[in-house]
């Protein structure tokens, strides 16, 4: 005798495969707007930064704002060549590279190469802390505690110096030189690794002759992130190295920022719509092309000389 066989509800079914569709099209749309909105609030500021820029170039010329050495916008004489400022901002990039790059590749270097993995999940951690200090309490430590040794050393460093400046911003950013690159040299095939050892290398000889050059589109990543980090730091700068925008590439003496200067007028002094005002875009912008320039260069470096293993 035959058995029915209850076979389950087609219309069940239906709903079912309905929910999940909409499920997954209303995560795709949303992924889509979060994605569209971040774009949109680029776009955004970029435009801000446009519009004021080009009113402040209505009254100031880009050839004097671009070639001038004398920033002065908040005294009777003005005086608007913005070098003052880029030379302030690239003196302390520059020294705290010459902190970060070196202290962060070696520390990579023992992380990835040399150090134990019980002692790499124990200092890496600390390493990082380093990334989540506020730099309001770096710029207090370069003024209160780098800068009195410095000028015990040297009575020719000023108070306000970029010098120490340079030092405490080379240790805030030796986080990210040290862990991306890291990262990068941990990628390095292994097999790599065994055939140098198998032709006799030593482990130092595999770590700088192999695995860094094998590891050197990350590494130079890394450093140029870091070199955007660094130029668009504002506390340290701001509080350690003072407010006097001057033509120099001495770091004993008092210097000002692209971003000091931007906090220093946004405190309220300068009346909105003022030309005082309008500099702060016009500083912003170059600030972004700057920036914008170094991380398209990192892009390139990592496609340009990135190694794919099988």
């Amino acid at each position: 005798m035959a058995r029915n066989v209850v076979s389950p509800s087609l219309g069940k079914g239906t709903r079912n495969a309905w929910k999940r569709t909409f499920s997954e099209r209303a995560i795709a749309v949303a992924l889509f707007l979060s994605a569209f909105l971040s774009i949109l609030i680029t776009v955004g500021i970029v435009a801000v930064l446009l519009f004021e820029a080009l009113a402040f170039f209505g009254d100031v010329t880009f050839w004097e704002f671009i070639t001038g050495t004398r920033w002065t916008p908040l005294f009777s004489s003005k005086q608007f060549g913005v070098l003052a400022l880029v030379a302030g901002t690239t003196l302390t990039a520059l020294l705290a590279m010459l902190v970060a790059l070196p202290l962060g590749l070696l520390s990579a270097i023992y992380l990835s190469e040399y150090a134990p993995d019980r002692i790499r999940r124990l200092v890496k951690p600390i390493l990082e802390v380093l990334a989540g200090i506020p730099t309001v309490v770096y710029g207090y430590f370069a003024l209160l505690f780098v800068t009195p040794i410095l000028r015990n050393i040297s009575g020719d460093i000023s108070v306000f110096n970029a010098l120490s400046a340079s030092i405490v911003m080379g240790i805030m950013i030796l986080p990210m030189v040290s862990s991306l690159s890291e990262d990068a040299m941990r990628s390095v095939p292994r097999n790599l690794r065994e055939a140098a050892y198998a032709l006799g290398s030593t482990k130092l000889e595999v770590s700088t002759l192999v695995v860094v050059p094998a590891a050197l589109s990350g590494i130079m990543s890394a450093f140029i992130l870091a070199v955007s980090r660094a130029i668009g730091e504002t506390m340290i700068v701001t509080i350690a190295a003072g407010q006097n925008p001057s033509f120099t590439l001495n770091p004993f003496v008092p210097i000002e920022t692209m971003t000091a200067y931007i906090v220093q007028v946004s405190q309220g002094d300068a009346p909105a719509g003022s030309i005082e005002f309008k500099t702060i875009f016009a500083v912003a912008l170059l600030l972004f092309v700057m920036t914008l320039v170094m991380n398209l260069l990192s892009q390139y470096v990592v496609s340009r000389f990135r190694e794919e293993y099988e």
